[in-house]
């Protein structure tokens, strides 16, 4: 059965929509751990899909695909608490030492850690995140840590496939000059190059 389906019989059956949250609970978890940290994760995770139960009436089921809709959600959620994933990015940032960066960037999930190859670059990286409109950052992360296709992308975003591909273009032509050149995603599904 798909997503679609189920959130539809849920209407009438509220416990149906318990599979939604099977399906795609760990991976919200692991995309707002990584954007805001462990001790807002699961508080993040849990209102996303209480806003889903409560808006289901509102799936297009032409998406077919839960997974867009639940990262647009969660971009919102997450929207709500940007004060502190900008402090942890200055953080990151201003890490005086090796080891503080590492401290702090471990704390991460590891998939995010893994797409910031270039030890070297994670202050650096983590100011131009920073420094980005909230809208681009949220657009840039849901695809490099979200793993988000650009249709998934555009309908998390509720904007078309050509505004992502053009808007991640400028991010990443823009976020290539501040460093220089150097690309610390190379190999990854969203290259800055």
């Amino acid at each position: 059965m798909d997503d679609a389906e189920v959130i539809e019989l849920s209407r009438r059956d509220p416990e149906r929509f318990t599979a939604v949250f099977d399906r795609y609970g760990d991976e919200i978890l692991r995309y707002v751990h990584a954007r805001l940290g462990p001790e807002l994760a699961q508080d993040v995770t849990a209102e996303t899909f209480l806003a889903a139960f409560r808006h289901r009436d509102r799936f297009d089921p032409s998406f077919g695909s839960a997974r867009p809709w639940l990262y647009g959600i969660a971009a919102r959620q997450i929207g709500k608490h940007r004060r502190t994933e900008i402090r942890r990015l200055r953080l990151l940032r201003s890490a005086a030492g090796p080891a503080l960066a590492e401290a702090v960037a471990a704390d991460f999930s590891a998939r995010a850690a893994e797409r910031v190859a270039a030890e070297g670059l994670r202050p650096r990286l983590a100011q131009l995140l920073a420094a980005m409109q909230p809208q681009d950052r949220e657009l840039l992360l849901l695809v490099a840590w979200g793993g988000l296709s650009y249709e998934e992308a555009a309908a998390a975003t509720n904007t078309t496939v050509a505004a992502v591909k053009a808007r991640l273009h400028r991010i990443r032509v823009r976020t290539r000059s501040e460093l220089g050149g150097v690309n610390p995603l190379a190999g990854e599904e969203i290259s800055l190059g």
